[in-house]
């Protein structure tokens, strides 16, 4: 079983910088691509970014290019999406999700696992 534990969501002013972590139970952590995800109120959950097992790849939505990076640390079994130059429509609730794959994928329903969420919430 895979369970996926989100945190360092918070408040921050327009132009900040917040780094969300996601911990990763389970075995082979390297073979999962992760993903980060993200739901405004109201809106549908939609792909921020994401990366290969071996870190080697990566990939964003464009608007998130430039000032988000997502990382990860296989020793740790963690995955990191770090937020710069933050805006107010950045404000969502934050998701990480796993699939074991060796090829990148943004399809959400690619990914079978999921983690609660986090929450950012960027003041203007």
């Amino acid at each position: 079983q895979v369970q996926l534990v989100e945190s360092g969501g918070g408040l921050v002013q327009a132009g900040g910088s917040l780094r969300l972590s996601c911990a990763v139970s389970g075995r082979a952590f390297s073979r999962y691509v992760m993903g980060w995800f993200r739901q405004a109120p109201g809106k549908e959950r939609e792909f921020v970014a994401a990366i290969r097992g071996s870190g080697l790849g990566t990939y964003y939505a464009d608007s998130v290019k430039g000032r988000f990076t997502i990382s990860r640390d296989n020793a740790k079994n963690t995955v990191y999406l770090q937020m710069n130059s933050l805006k107010p429509e950045d404000t969502a609730n934050y998701y990480c999700a796993a699939r074991e794959t060796l090829t990148i994928t943004t399809i959400e329903d690619n990914f079978p696992y999921w983690g609660q969420g986090t929450q950012v919430t960027v003041s203007s």
